[in-house]
C-alpha cells in the first residue's frame, strides 16, 4: 500500500477517532508510547518507535508524535523507516501548527528522497505550511511570495497529482493577496495625490494579477488617476477595458460616471499598455 494512504488514514484517526490505529499500518506492536521521549534504548526497534508516533497521533498529540518520528531518524538513519518517519514528522508538525518545523523537515525529505513516490506529498506539505504562514495584508508579503513559489513548484513538478489541483486553488488566494497589497499601496498614493506612484501599483495588478478579484478596482483606479493627471485617453481606455471585460461591475459604473463628468466617453486606445496587457491574456 502506498505510504500516502497511510498518511490519509492517520489523518482520519487523528480527526475522527473512529478508526483503530492498527488499520493505519498493520505494524502496531503491543504497548503505548513512552513518556520519556529523550531516553532511547540503543536496540529499540525502528518500527516500535514509529508505531509509538502513530499512537501519539491517534491521541491527538501531533507535536509529541513528530518528536517520536524524529527519534527514528536519530537511531536508525538512512533506513526505510527513517525515510517514512521523516515524512510523518513533516505531517505531524503541520498538524500541530508548527509550520516552520514542517517546512524544514519537508524540505529535507524532498532533498534526500527526490525520486520517492511521496516527494509530491512532502513538497505539498511544505507549500501548505508556507501558505498557512501568509501574513496579514498590511504586513510585508515576502512569505506570501515564498508560499506562491512553493505552490507553483507543486503544480510544475507534479502536475498529474491530486496535490496539484489543491495547490492551484491556494495559488489563486496567494495571488489575490499580493494583488491586494499592491492595491492598498496604490490607494494610499492616490490619497497623497501621488498619481504616478499609484498608477505604477495598479499597473502591477493589471499586468501580473489579471485573474484576481482586484483587477476590476485596479482599472477603475487607473481611470481615476489618469483623469486626475489629465491623461484622458488612458482614462478612457481603462474605463473601456473595464466595460468590455466586466460589464456588470459596479466599478465600471463608477468609471463611466468619472469619464463622463470629464466630458468624454469610455473609448479604447488599442495602442495603450492597458489594452495590450489584456490582449496578451485573451481578455480583451
Amino acid at each position: 500500500m502506498r505510504f500516502f494512504y497511510e498518511v490519509l488514514k492517520v489523518r482520519a484517526v487523528v480527526r475522527g477517532g473512529a478508526l483503530a490505529l492498527a488499520l493505519v499500518t498493520g505494524l502496531l506492536v503491543t504497548g503505548c508510547a513512552s513518556d520519556k521521549d529523550d531516553v532511547l534504548p540503543p536496540d529499540e526497534p525502528a518500527e516500535k518507535i514509529y508505531n509509538e508516533g502513530l499512537t501519539l497521533l491517534r491521541r491527538q498529540e501531533p507535536e509529541k508524535a513528530a518528536k517520536r518520528f524524529e527519534d527514528v531518524d536519530k537511531t536508525h538513519p538512512y533506513s526505510e523507516w527513517a525515510r517514512k518517519s521523516l515524512l510523518m514528522t513533516t505531517y505531524s508538525y503541520f498538524e500541530a501548527g508548527k509550520y516552520d518545523e514542517a517546512i524544514a523537515s519537508g524540505r529535507r525529505y524532498v532533498s534526500l528522497y527526490p525520486g520517492s513516490q511521496d516527494a509530491a506529498y512532502a513538497q505539498y506539505l511544505v507549500a501548505s505550511a508556507l501558505y498557512e504562514n501568509i501574513p496579514d495584508i498590511t504586513r510585508d508579503q515576502r512569505k506570501t511570495r515564498q508560499a506562491l513559489d512553493a505552490l507553483e513548484d507543486v503544480v510544475r513538478k507534479y502536475p498529474n497529482t491530486e496535490y496539484a489541483a489543491t495547490a492551484k486553488r491556494k495559488i489563486e488566494v496567494a495571488r489575490d493577496q499580493l494583488a491586494g497589497k499592491e492595491m492598498m499601496i496604490g490607494r494610499y498614493y492616490l490619497e497623497q495625490r501621488n498619481y504616478t506612484g499609484a498608477i505604477n501599483r495598479f499597473k502591477v495588478v493589471v499586468t501580473q494579477y489579471q485573474t484576481t478579484r482586484q483587477v476590476e478596482e485596479a482599472l477603475y483606479r487607473l481611470t481615476e488617476a489618469y483623469m486626475a493627471l489629465g491623461v484622458v485617453s488612458e482614462a478612457q481606455t481603462a474605463a473601456a477595458v473595464l466595460a468590455y471585460n466586466f460589464p456588470d461591475s459596479s466599478w465600471y459604473k463608477d468609471a463611466y460616471k468619472l469619464v463622463q463628468a470629464g466630458g468624454v466617453e469610455p473609448q479604447e486606445n488599442k495602442a495603450s499598455w492597458i489594452s495590450q496587457a489584456f490582449k496578451k491574456m485573451g481578455l480583451g
